[in-house]
């Protein structure tokens, strides 16, 4: 199952952000779902990205969040991320970030936050981790 999501374009409850993030949403079995983020983190697009796991958590055990397509994660990306950890958390799932880029790792690792996640190499390693 595959499904590539513009997300917020033109329903009235999001910022118009189709053009600067999207998502493509993987499920692998019952147990894992892959997330790839394409775009930019910032102000405008952190909540659509928090709903966006969010509404993906409820799929599978496992929550993979791709981030190798992302261009750009300010603050307000890295709070939703940590949001959603929590989530996770409380309820018994599993996140696993795939940063990929030098942009994730940098913006996770000036704030003292990677360490905090479960960080995988690539997708095929995220998901090996989840058997």
């Amino acid at each position: 199952m595959s499904s590539e999501t513009p997300t917020g374009v033109g329903d009235g409850t999001t910022p118009d952000v189709g053009e600067v993030v999207r998502f493509e949403v993987v499920a692998h079995g019952k147990d894992a779902v892959v997330v790839h983020v394409h775009g930019e983190l910032d102000t405008m697009t952190a909540p659509v990205l928090r709903e966006q796991l969010s509404g993906q958590m409820p799929s599978a055990d496992l929550l993979v969040v791709d981030l190798s397509r992302v261009t750009f994660l300010g603050s307000a990306g890295l709070a939703a991320l940590v949001a959603v950890k929590d989530e996770a958390d409380g309820s018994g799932h599993r996140l696993r970030l795939v940063c990929g880029s030098h942009t994730v790792t940098r913006a996770l690792e000036a704030t003292g936050l990677l360490s905090m996640f479960d960080v995988a190499d690539g997708v095929p390693e995220a998901l090996h981790k989840a058997g």
